[in-house]
């Protein structure tokens, strides 16, 4: 059995890990939901000076003692766990990146994007939050703004619990560059892609392209589950068992 660690990406708090928090632990695993400052259940702790920092140590304080933890990061909880996770190496058994990957050094997660959904989210955070808040996507399928993609496989259930659920991220967590150590640890890490095919992932990893070049080496396996950016709420039952698996 073992034990699994679970952070929620932007705009969420734990709740989106709670059916496969519970598929994991009906299965006999240990389970613990990491609750973020200024997400989710906490959007009322949030402040200007919420930053990567602040979840790392949210990260950090949810693992306490354990040990041989199999640390699950999705989308935007990549720069902060990744963070914890280079603080930490000897308590983890693997670190999972549910669509998403950990960035290189300097870079922060807005730059992942393309160039115009970088200009729009810098307004966004300027002109409707207060230039520390980046507020919550619509979640509606006809939202130009909003990847169709992104949100493959969500029920009309799902959609309106996340518009409902959804808080305003801290936008330093956004804007805030990934910090890497010279050395990295060598801690087994497992790529879940689920917007981009493990073929188009190994492609963009064998190219050079710097968003996917901390990808590269032994330590790493991947493994595909096609649906949206929001697995845990699209396809449960089949992450829990990707999981599982792990």
């Amino acid at each position: 059995m073992s034990t699994y660690v679970l952070v929620p990406g932007f705009f969420f708090g734990p709740w989106v890990w709670e059916e496969v928090g519970r598929l994991l632990g009906d299965a006999g695993h240990q389970v613990r939901l990491v609750s973020l400052t200024g997400q989710g259940e906490r959007a009322g702790e949030a402040t200007p000076d919420v930053g990567v920092g602040t979840h790392v140590a949210d990260i950090v304080g949810t693992i306490g003692d354990l040990d041989d933890v199999v640390l699950v990061l999705h989308s935007g909880a990549t720069i902060a766990g990744t963070a914890a996770a280079d603080r930490m190496p000897e308590r983890l058994r693997r670190i999972v990146y549910v669509d998403t990957a950990p960035f290189p050094d300097g870079m922060a997660q807005i730059e992942f994007l393309p160039p115009e959904v970088q200009a729009w989210q810098r307004r966004q955070i300027e002109t409707e939050g207060r230039g520390w808040l980046l507020p919550a996507p619509s979640f509606a399928e006809d939202d130009p703004q909003q990847d169709p993609a992104a949100l493959a496989d969500l029920s009309a259930r799902d959609l309106a619990l996340m518009r409902e659920r959804a808080s305003a991220q801290p936008a330093a967590m956004v804007l805030g560059p990934a910090r890497r150590p010279a050395e990295i640890p060598d801690t087994p890490r497992t790529l879940i892609a689920c917007t981009f095919p493990v073929e188009q992932v190994r492609a963009l990893v064998a190219a050079g392209v710097p968003a996917f070049s901390m990808l590269a080496g032994p330590e790493w396996t991947m493994t595909g589950l096609p649906t949206g950016h929001w697995p845990m709420l699209s396809r449960p039952k089949e992450l829990a068992e990707i999981l599982a698996g792990i």
